[in-house]
Order: structure tokens, then C-alpha cells, then sequence
């Protein structure tokens, strides 16, 4: 039996020990793109809350699943789980739905035939995004716009040169930007998204850049850098960690708008 999962759901829904993982956010996980077609027993999806990444995501489980195959999906009933059920009614299915824990779970059996798979799973994809003149996805941080802050940060840099690492690179708008400097002698891109990874490496063609699927805050050893470049989350798990003036010997705040603020840190 071919088990898969998609993200961590809660422990109260019993998610599989034993499966294969699934999410684009847990570096070194098979993708769901990958799947054969009616290749799959079970899958269980902790639905993402974006409408277009979660859809796109329900159209492959669904296209990925045996007919008489199992779907179980849930989400958080403020991001996503209030709408479940009628989008995967909209997929032709028959959904059994439920509440637990603030959160909808929906199961499904797979039909003979479906319907609408093709459209959301076109909706979802990447692509070269009008106005951006960048490749991204639905899913992937501020995919179809110039975020406020890394925009911010882009405008504050000073030249940089040497060695340098980009933490959070998604889709590579800010490592454009550094590798302007013809002083960069290398960057490497880092990001928890593979999908953000994938439309990098197409929007950052420069030989200077080498690209890494990895959680920045896990690395082993990034070797002697001259520069750190990152926007990143400004939470981790709802709780405010600001620890910079622990780790350089100078901090300053070199640009305030907008309600970011771009931090210099010296060694």
C-alpha cells in the first residue's frame, strides 16, 4: 500500500508514521508533481491556505490517487477549512466532512472520473509572471509581486563584494540585486521552498549564484562568508526573536519606511 503525506498535520488527526512526505516546505520530500497518475492507496494533505496553492494541491492528490483511493485533508477552519468541502465538490467527488481542534477534515474516495483537475492544477503552476518579468508559483512568498521590505532591503544594500549567502532567497528578486556588484565573487541561494528554489534557478542565470533547498536555520557549514543577505520571516512560531545584537559587534538601523526596517550587522 503506497501511503503519502503533505505537510504535519496535528497529532490529533494521526497522521501516518510510516509515509512518504510530500510538501514543497520540507526540504528533501518527494514531489507531488512527480506522482504517477492512480499511483497512490492513501494520502493525507494539511491543506495550505492560499486558494490557488491549495487547490492545485487537492487536483494533484486527486489525480495522483487510485480510483477507490482515500483522500484526507484538514485545515485550519481561518485558513482554508470553511471552504474544503465546496472545492473538492467542485473536483466531482462525494466529501464526508468533519470538525476537530478549530480545523475541517474532509474525506473523500476517489472516483472513476473527475473533474476541473486540469484547470486548477494550470492555475497553480509556474510561471513567468506579467509585470514581474520573473518566473514564481502560488505558494511561494509574495509569488506574483515585489515585496515591500525586500524591496526596502534592495534599495539600503551598499555594494557588497566577496562571498555571500542569500537566506531566504525566493524566487531571487533580492540576489539579483546583489550579484549587480561585479565585486560578488560568489552567492549561494537558500530557501525552504523548493518551489521558490526551482524559480530561482530560472530567474538567476548568473554563474556567480549556486542554489540549495535546505532551512537556513539548520545548516552545517556555510564556510568563510564576507556577506548575509535575508528577509526573513519576522516570526517563528508567533513569538518575536530579535538576536542580532547578540551576535555582531554593530548593529545599525540604515532605512525605515513603510513599517520595515533594514538592519546593518558587523562582525
Amino acid at each position: 500500500m503506497t501511503t503519502l503525506l503533505y505537510g504535519r498535520p496535528p497529532a490529533v488527526f494521526d497522521p501516518p508514521g510510516a509515509a512518504t512526505q510530500l510538501s514543497p516546505l520540507i526540504p528533501g520530500s518527494t514531489p507531488l508533481e512527480d506522482l504517477a497518475d492512480g499511483s497512490a492507496d492513501d494520502i493525507m494533505i494539511y491543506a495550505p491556505p492560499g486558494v490557488l496553492e491549495r487547490r492545485y494541491t487537492l487536483a494533484l492528490a486527486l489525480g495522483a490517487l487510485k480510483p477507490g483511493g482515500r483522500l484526507d485533508v484538514m485545515a485550519a477552519k481561518d485558513k482554508g477549512g470553511s471552504r474544503l468541502k465546496k472545492e473538492l465538490e467542485g473536483f466531482g467527488v462525494e466529501v464526508g466532512e468533519s470538525a476537530k481542534a478549530h480545523h475541517r477534515r474532509c474525506v473523500v474516495i476517489r472516483p472513476q472520473m473527475l473533474t476541473g483537475i486540469e484547470e486548477a492544477v494550470a492555475a497553480g503552476a509556474p510561471r513567468l509572471v506579467e509585470g514581474m518579468d520573473a518566473w514564481s508559483q502560488p505558494g511561494v512568498f509574495a509569488w506574483d509581486r515585489i515585496d515591500a521590505g525586500s524591496l526596502l532591503l534592495a534599495q539600503a544594500l551598499p555594494p557588497l563584494k566577496g562571498a555571500g549567502i542569500d537566506l531566504g532567497c525566493g524566487y531571487g528578486a533580492l540576489a539579483t540585486v546583489v550579484l549587480g556588484s561585479p565585486a560578488v565573487t560568489s552567492l549561494r541561494l537558500v530557501d525552504l521552498d523548493r518551489r521558490a528554489i526551482a524559480a530561482a534557478r530560472k530567474n538567476v542565470t548568473d554563474p556567480r549564484a549556486t542554489f540549495e533547498w535546505a532551512d537556513a536555520r539548520t545548516l552545517d557549514d556555510v564556510g568563510a562568508l564576507n556577506f548575509v543577505v535575508s528577509n526573513p520571516p519576522f516570526h517563528d512560531g508567533g513569538a518575536e526573536d530579535k538576536r542580532l545584537e547578540d551576535a555582531f559587534k554593530r548593529v545599525d538601523m540604515i532605512a525605515d519606511a513603510g513599517g520595515y526596517k533594514v538592519f546593518e550587522a558587523v562582525k
